[in-house]
């Protein structure tokens, strides 16, 4: 079966990629720092808006929003897992890098990522609340204003959040997203 996946140019995309095995690697040491420069670098070639970032230790999750006339986004995934990839602080990636067995992916990501189009401004909302949620959802902060590794902070700075939202534990998202 070929999995077929969105293609709207100028489109915003919610994106989940992990970690091969659920490795915990993305927020040890320089990792986050190279992930972000990675971002950057290919983001220079091939333009994208990062609406919405968060990095946990196995996965990280994002909304992007694409150029008009463009929606090649798998390109960009490839090339800033395999940026990453060569550049990241994991021992085991550090062995393969010596003895230039490296390959595109190879034990830092699993090879696909879960993409979904953005709908309308719900769904946008809805994403971009989950994405500043999970930190809390996966018990590694009590609230989103903990979690150093996430776009909430600018959107508090922003306005678009207050700085206590998450922080009741109340919090009851749609259990849709990510299983569309």
């Amino acid at each position: 079966m070929r999995y077929r996946r969105s293609n709207t140019p100028g489109a915003t995309y919610f994106f989940t990629v992990v970690t091969h095995e659920r490795k915990k690697t993305l927020c040890l040491r320089e990792n986050p720092r190279l992930l972000k420069k990675a971002f950057a670098t290919v983001q220079e070639r091939h333009p994208f808006k990062v609406e919405a970032i968060v990095l946990l230790p196995d996965h990280l999750h994002c909304l992007w929003t694409m150029p008009p006339n463009d929606n090649d986004y798998s390109n960009r995934w490839m090339l800033i897992k395999s940026a990453f990839t060569r550049t990241c602080c994991d021992p085991v990636q550090s062995v393969l890098r010596s003895s230039r067995v490296l390959k595109r992916e190879q034990n830092i990501w699993q090879r696909r990522f879960w993409e979904h189009q953005i709908r309308h401004d719900q769904d946008y909302l809805n994403h971009a609340d989950y994405i500043h949620y999970n930190p809390v959802k996966h018990g590694l902060a009590r609230s989103p204003l903990e979690w150093q590794y996430s776009s909430f902070h600018r959107h508090v700075k922003e306005g678009f959040y207050h700085p206590d939202w998450g922080a009741s534990g109340q919090l009851t998202l749609d259990g849709a997203i990510g299983h569309e």
